[in-house]
């Protein structure tokens, strides 16, 4: 790590070189003529930027089992993640190359950044509680396997992982998440956790339920070497106080990680920052569009040692998965640029994605369309956002809708939009089941011309100014609530 923070430039360009000449004699790198690429100059010239459904019919066909397509090796694994436009779920290649020079590098690269900046550090005394995903491990066909990326690193952990980590993998694999956590709570609550490591909001769950069981005050009081939360995935800013309250402890200490279906990109380096180092040589070569380029013909696309710290970024990799100048859908920014340090600061479209659910507007267009045209109604205007975890209910979504001919019955229309986000989204369905984390939707209907007024109050009426139809905090929620009560 010391090596690519020093040589951050020439550690990227060795990477872009290496992930040329392995893929040289693929199907894609034959039509783009790898084997003639000497710069990043070369490569943005020739290669076009994708997004999954541009690069979906060659996933199709490694999962078919075809070799050398994207990638030289057959690729038996597939990471599920929420859908696009078109479809409900993308799958993900997850190559040999990136689980052990990527997924499982990082793992090790994460403890040890941990271990530098915490030297007294007692974590290895106890076992890591890894708490997987909502997908199980399931058959596309013969040749191919997918489940989320949690479970996908969980059955390809390296076996000394196994005596370190809880729960037993036949536990931590299962995908009836009510149950799941009943039996990760009974299995561990009585070992030795020092460190806990996934999405903020499922561990919440769970060390709510040890709690009920237990009958304890505070988790201290049944792991009371607990010192780390490795999270991810998720903001962690609305779940920081009720961590601090279920485990009152200065010695505590939350390490944020970028890990995505694509790859790992980058881990918290100082305990005192919550800016994350970016991981120059996990096999992603990164590139980055100015977001004021984004939605241009043919945007600005930028290498490491062009960017700056001014700039809102949509990240762009090519990886050891055998991803090429993909397009992400995350946002960065840079806070240093020695060694490179990066927040991730937004979507480069409008989601929620508090609680793992990605959900997009196509979803919920998708979703209120039907559910007008089931009761009769006409939305003039809508936004939505999460209503977050409190005092152990599940949390949820709400929708504040302006509608110009109101619903014949509110409660179909919002059990019909329910329904069609779960067929919409895989992830928000996972994250519905048995209404453990997500709870149904709350509709609100507001008076006529509420949203006109509310950005007419802001002096931004008119223009590009427009409605927030989906946001990741309840700001803009809040703020049109308080207008209409005010």
């Amino acid at each position: 790590m010391e090596r690519f923070m020093r040589n951050p430039h020439d550690v990227q360009e060795k990477v872009l070189q290496s992930l040329l000449t392995y893929s040289k004699n693929t199907e894609w790198g034959k039509k783009y003529h790898y084997n003639s690429i000497r710069s990043h100059n070369d490569f943005a010239a020739r290669v076009p930027l994708q997004n999954y459904e541009q690069i979906k019919p060659f996933v199709d066909r490694m999962i078919a089992g075809e070799s050398n397509v994207l990638w030289p090796s057959k690729v038996k694994w597939f990471a599920q993640s929420s859908g696009t436009t078109s479809d409900k779920s993308k799958f993900i290649p997850v190559s040999h190359e990136s689980l052990t020079g990527c997924h499982q590098k990082a793992g090790l690269d994460v403890m040890a950044l941990y271990c530098h900046s915490r030297p007294d550090t007692k974590v290895f005394q106890g076992k890591g509680l890894i708490l997987g995903g909502s997908h199980k491990i399931s058959n596309l066909n013969q040749d191919a396997r997918y489940g989320d990326l949690s479970a996908v690193l969980l059955q390809n952990f390296p076996k000394v992982v196994e005596f370190m980590r809880t729960p037993k993998l036949s536990i931590a694999l299962m995908d009836k998440w009510e149950e799941k956590l009943g039996l990760i709570a009974r299995s561990t609550m009585n070992q030795n956790v020092t460190s806990l490591s996934g999405v903020p909001s499922w561990n919440l769950l769970l060390l709510n339920k040890i709690l009920d069981i237990t009958k304890k005050n505070h988790i201290l009081e049944v792991w009371p070497q607990l010192e780390l939360f490795n999270h991810g995935g998720v903001s962690f800013v609305p779940y920081q106080e009720q961590f601090k309250k279920l485990i009152p402890s200065d010695s505590m200490y939350y390490l944020e990680t970028y890990n995505a279906s694509e790859g790992f990109f980058g881990a918290q380096d100082q305990i005192s920052s919550k800016d994350m180092l970016l991981m120059l040589d996990y096999g992603v070569y990164y590139e980055f569009i100015p977001m004021e380029d984004f939605n241009s013909h043919q945007p600005r696309v930028l290498s490491l040692q062009e960017v700056d710290t001014k700039t809102n970024y949509a990240l762009v990799i090519s990886t050891n998965g055998g991803l090429w100048r993909y397009i992400i859908g995350d946002t960065v920014r840079f806070s240093s640029l020695s060694p490179y340090r990066i927040t991730i600061s937004g979507r480069t479209r409008n989601f929620i994605n508090a609680f793992g659910e990605e959900v997009i507007v196509d979803n919920t267009d998708r979703a209120l369309d039907k559910a007008c045209k089931a009761t009769g109604a006409v939305i003039s205007e809508y936004t939505a956002a999460p209503v977050f975890l409190q005092n152990k209910e599940s949390a949820a979504h709400e929708y504040l809708v302006e509608f110009a001919v109101e619903p014949n019955d509110l409660d179909k229309f919002t059990t019909i939009l329910d329904s069609e986000l779960q067929n919409l989204n895989s992830d928000y369905e996972a994250k519905r089941s048995n209404n453990l984390m997500l709870k149904k939707p709350m509709v609100k209907s507001v008076p006529r011309n509420s949203f006109i007024g509310w950005l007419k109050s802001k002096g931004k009426l008119g223009g590009q100014n427009k409605v927030p139809r989906l946001y990741n905090d309840r700001k803009y929620v809040e703020e049109i609530l308080n207008y209409i009560e005010g």
